[in-house]
């Protein structure tokens, strides 16, 4: 698959939601090659101020539930024509980090990548559609716990429910990491580019979905 003309992907969500790690800004855009994470993108719920959670200072000492940020659970549908390849589910929403506790959540992330790509991942599905006459694997993660509504096999179109937005795998607080892939398993899979009708959003750059 000749990957120099960028798989086009609907937006996955409604509601503003503020962009991290784009591949407008650097690639790779997470710092590295592995699990075909080059041109992913993370992308972070915010409410009506553009926050991802109240600020208070309690944040910067201890980490706090997932439930107080309020793009936890909002709904992601399918960015793409196609079938569900796979789902894993049953992770743990765990606490959100953000000031102190962060730094020591982002020194254990190397164990958490020697686990593999399903303990960075955490909650995931990864639907299978089509890119310049090959298949291409297009994987939305760190979803929240029990709330994949699809199932391997089934047919999705572009704007159908999958899940709730969670704060599972490796995640310092409730966002969808997204990324597409030549190959269903991300660890012998090449990245795949991707862009957006409104073209690719920088990093700090706020979307609104459809």
């Amino acid at each position: 698959m000749n990957g120099a003309v960028p798989l086009l992907l609907a937006l996955p969500f409604r509601g503003r939601w503020k962009v991290q790690n784009s591949p407008a800004d650097r690639v790779p855009s997470h710092g590295t090659g592995r699990f075909a994470l080059s041109h992913s993108m993370d992308l972070v719920p915010v409410d009506e101020r553009g926050r991802t959670a109240p600020f208070r200072l309690a944040s910067l000492l201890r980490s706090e539930p997932p439930e107080a940020f309020p793009g936890f659970g909002r709904e992601l549908h399918s960015p793409v024509d196609g079938e569900v390849h796979s789902v894993h589910d049953g992770e743990e929403d765990h606490d959100a980090r953000r000031g102190l506790p962060s730094i020591g959540y982002v020194l254990t992330q190397d164990r958490r990548a020697a686990e593999g790509w399903t303990a960075l991942a955490g909650n995931h599905v990864i639907l299978r559609s089509r890119h310049r006459g090959g298949a291409v694997f297009v994987a939305l993660c760190h979803l929240r716990r029990g709330s994949i509504a699809v199932r391997p096999g089934q047919t999705v179109r572009i704007g159908d429910r999958l899940a709730g937005c969670g704060n599972s795998g490796n995640s310092t607080e409730p966002h969808l990491h997204l990324q597409a892939m030549s190959a269903p398993d991300p660890s012998c899979a090449r990245a795949v580019p991707f862009t957006f009708p409104g073209g690719l959003p920088r990093g700090g750059q706020s979307v609104d979905g459809w």
